[in-house]
């Protein structure tokens, strides 16, 4: 089985290590204790951070999640229901940021 926490091998990632080695472990032990089974499992958690990283738009973690998520015993279906929780709230964003514009609007005369 793939470590789920491999991305700590990567060349930037251990360069970043290097420069801030207390900082850096913290950072890891943290996460481990983010992603430990508590009131929520794994799995749930893992789905979370699917939808999450896809509202960060952050690549290297959509995949990380998703791998993760699917070690956790998450299926393709419920991967792409929290992807589609994502899109929902990102798209409500954008509506409920529309009372800036409306505000403009209301304001602004011809």
């Amino acid at each position: 089985m793939t470590d789920p926490r491999d991305w700590v091998k990567a060349k930037s990632v251990q360069k970043l290590k290097e420069l801030q080695p207390e900082l850096f472990d913290k950072f890891v032990e943290f996460e481990r204790a983010v992603y430990e089974p508590n009131h929520l499992s794994t799995k749930i958690k893992e789905l979370i951070a699917v939808g999450v990283t896809h509202v960060t738009q952050c690549d290297a973690c959509i995949s990380l999640h998703t791998r993760n998520a699917k070690l956790a015993g998450a299926t393709d279906q419920e991967i792409a229901e929290a992807v589609f929780v994502a899109i929902e709230l990102r798209a409500g964003a954008a509506i409920g940021h529309f009372k800036t514009a409306a505000n403009v609007l209301e304001h602004t005369h011809e």
